[in-house]
């Protein structure tokens, strides 16, 4: 059984113990290292700092002479030798090459999670066939434009 597949399976079991409502993450793997389905895994300092670090850049902002408060560093995934690294750049800095590739592997995200939201939604409303179907849109042309003008409007 590999790693997931053991979190998946004290999920489960966590989620049939307390009677099948909605519950943290964090409430389960408590609740699966008491019941002795998994251990707690060992911490490698060093991991968790460039955790630590992959967050903080991710969450740096600055706003350009026009206004426009845009993230400051972006990342790359790169596959080498059957190792995933993570290539961090500063947007002003980084060579343009590297900045086409962070933002076609963002928008690849988001067209990989737009394609399973639509699944999921697809797959629920045929599950709960005798209620109405819940809908899902995806042209965010209109929500791109609404959010940007009430950013817009909280900054001035």
């Amino acid at each position: 059984m590999t790693y997931n597949e053991q979190l998946q399976k004290v999920w489960h079991a966590y989620e049939k113990e307390h009677g099948h409502v909605p519950a943290t993450a964090r409430d389960a793997v408590q609740w699966g290292v008491g019941q002795r389905m998994i251990e707690t895994p060992p911490v490698d300092p060093l991991a968790k700092l460039a955790e630590d670090m992959s967050r903080a850049l991710r969450e740096e902002y600055a706003t350009d002479r026009d206004g426009r408060r845009y993230r400051v560093n972006h990342a790359v995934r790169v596959t080498r030798g059957g190792v995933q690294y993570t290539f961090w750049a500063m947007m002003a800095d980084a060579p343009r090459e590297h900045m086409q590739k962070a933002f076609i592997q963002r928008r690849e995200q988001i067209v990989g999670d737009c394609v399973q939201l639509a699944t999921d939604v697809e797959a629920y409303n045929a599950m709960k066939d005798t209620q109405p179907p819940i809908p899902m849109l995806f042209d965010f042309r209109d929500d791109v434009e609404e959010r940007r003008y009430w950013d817009g409007r909280k900054a001035a």
